[in-house]
């Protein structure tokens, strides 16, 4: 009889290391809260309009490939993470699908471009699309001496990006030791320093610094206090490039879940996971730090026990060792260690219909647009924890490359502000409805989107009392845990538990961190470790093949 894997939470990085285990030869059950998966990235519909509600920025197609070409039988494990075929200065995608052959039996993706326009607050713009040579000329346009310092500025990311990326990418920091081994190369490529400063050695203008400053905010990083190794993001972006799945993110998630269907799995939504199950070890040989226990599956909020052989929570890392797991059964991943921990930033979005006009928008698919002040503003979100009278934001409008999204003759948009998280002890029931017509009155009033107000057609928001409520995120981060330093690598939460044996962490708040391309790396990570731990599942093609025919 296969061995039963239970995964709490169907987001990205659940489903994705739910194929992974499903094709190793588990049979998969995916556990979620919500009425349709997708976690962070759940679609909402209202009056004929389609909103992603959170990730709209694709990158590295090939990590999207790897998982639809998983089979049972063939988990994808083994495989060279960069292929060499895959890397190089013209290998991105610019046009046409870039989803590859079996990406594109799913969901149809394609490249965006540019990938950002970044608006600063006199309202001149930077179109960065990784292309080099515009890339120069826009720095030369805003400050002629910052093109040498781009150039070096270039070669340090490069560096950062070809030893953090790709060699070091898909490492599990699971002791000291492996961390201890990466620390020299970290601080020969100056790479411990935070990103704000380590950009500022590169570049006079403050417009500059924040063009290749801002992007760790996309994945809860503060960029005056992460480390520099995020400049690899620079890299990564101009490799590969920046992608849309055309019908939204939602759609991905649709194949997703398609896929694992295929492959065996079972998906169970409207369910809650209450409580992680555990027994004695004795007897158990699967790995663990000192562990004297392991996960024998879930119990839900219904009172259905779903035995398991592994478990892993896609779910927020202080709820899941916090509500779900017994206090006697948790020691590293105790409640000082949650309450000492610093957490990324929440955020309010607005999900924004509006009607056409004879005036196209002068606007692209992904718009940042940054307020009159940036280091002041980041310490005021992240450290102070007060609602400032500024604010910066990423209006997202994909119905410039995909109108199926609004009925016709309209856009559908959602504009993310980031805000302090509950920690802050805002009362967003009473605050938010008037800060979300401040931002529309903005956009409108600043002529980014001209006669906003009155071409509404429909709009709601969310605030961090839906991430802390609808999914269970510890103040209603937004992130996860804060990529700061002493919350990475070998510091981050194991995917592999210390405190439970066969109980595994996988997406934003495990190894590596937050962001798309990340949560799947974390993904196939965990699957390594469950492999390592249960190296006695695993079928054969020849196997597959036969139940298939059976």
């Amino acid at each position: 009889m296969a061995k039963k894997a239970v995964i709490i939470g169907a987001g990205i990085g659940g489903l994705s290391l739910a194929m992974r285990l499903q094709a190793r030869g588990f049979d998969t059950t995916v556990v979620d809260k919500l009425d349709k998966p997708g976690g962070r990235a759940y679609v909402r519909e209202q009056d004929g309009f389609t909103f992603d509600m959170g990730p709209t920025v694709l990158t590295v197609p090939h990590f999207i490939e790897e998982l639809f070409a998983l089979e049972r039988g063939d988990d994808g494990l083994s495989d060279n993470d960069f292929p060499p075929e895959l890397l190089g200065d013209d290998v991105r995608i610019r046009e046409g699908n870039s989803g590859g052959p079996r990406t594109s039996e799913y969901v149809n993706i394609r490249p965006i471009l540019p990938f950002y326009r970044i608006y600063f607050d006199d309202q001149t713009y930077f179109d960065y699309n990784g292309d080099h040579e515009s890339t120069i000329e826009q720095i030369h346009a805003i400050e002629p001496r910052d093109v040498e310092g781009y150039h070096k500025f270039h070669a340090a990311a490069r560096a950062v990006f070809e030893r953090g990326f790709l060699e070091l990418g898909y490492t599990y920091f699971g002791s000291v030791s492996s961390m201890i081994s990466v620390v020299p190369d970290l601080f020969r490529l100056d790479a411990v320093r935070n990103l704000f400063r380590f950009t500022s050695k590169y570049f006079i203008s403050d417009k500059l610094r924040q063009v290749f400053s801002f992007e760790t905010l996309l994945v809860g990083g503060n960029p005056l206090a992460v480390p520099a190794i995020y400049s690899m993001i620079h890299f990564v972006e101009k490799t590969w490039g920046i992608h849309y799945a055309m019908g939204g993110t939602g759609a991905l998630i649709k194949g997703m879940v398609k896929k694992f269907e295929e492959l065996g799995g079972t998906l169970i939504l409207n369910e809650e996971v209450s409580k992680i199950e555990t027994a004695d070890k004795q007897g158990n040989p699967a790995k663990g730090w000192f562990t004297t226990r392991y996960a024998k599956g879930v119990t839900l909020g219904s009172g259905t026990f779903l035995p398991a052989d592994v478990v892993a929570s896609n779910a927020d890392w202080a709820h899941t060792y916090m509500d779900l797991v017994d206090k006697k059964d948790r020691f590293w991943n105790n409640k000082p260690r949650a309450k000492l921990s610093k957490y990324s930033m929440s955020l309010v979005v607005i999900y924004f219909g509006f009607k056409k006009t004879d005036v196209p928008l002068d606007l692209q698919h992904h718009n940042i647009i940054l307020g009159p002040r940036y280091e002041a503003l980041l310490n005021e979100i992240f450290e102070k924890k007060i609602l400032s009278k500024d604010f910066s934001q990423y209006l997202h409008i994909p119905t410039l490359t995909d109108p199926q999204l609004a009925p016709e003759g309209c856009h559908s948009a959602y504009t993310l502000i980031p805000v302090p998280h509950n920690g802050s002890g805002l009362d967003w029931s009473t605050i938010g409805p008037g800060f979300v017509d401040k931002i529309l009155q903005f956009l409108d009033d600043r002529g980014y989107i001209p006669g906003l107000m009155d071409r509404l057609v429909t709009k709601s928001f969310i605030t961090p009392d839906y991430f802390e409520g609808r999914l269970n995120s510890l103040y209603g981060n937004a992130f996860g845990l804060e990529p700061v330093l002493r919350q990475s690598a070998w510091f981050r939460p194991h995917n592999r538990s210390e405190d439970i044996a066969n109980l595994y962490m996988v997406g934003a708040n495990a190894q590596p961190g937050a962001g798309t391309p990340s949560v799947m790396m974390s993904a196939k990570m965990t699957a390594r470790c469950v492999a390592e731990d249960h190296p006695d599942v695993q079928v054969s093609l020849d196997e597959s093949t036969v139940a298939a025919a059976k």
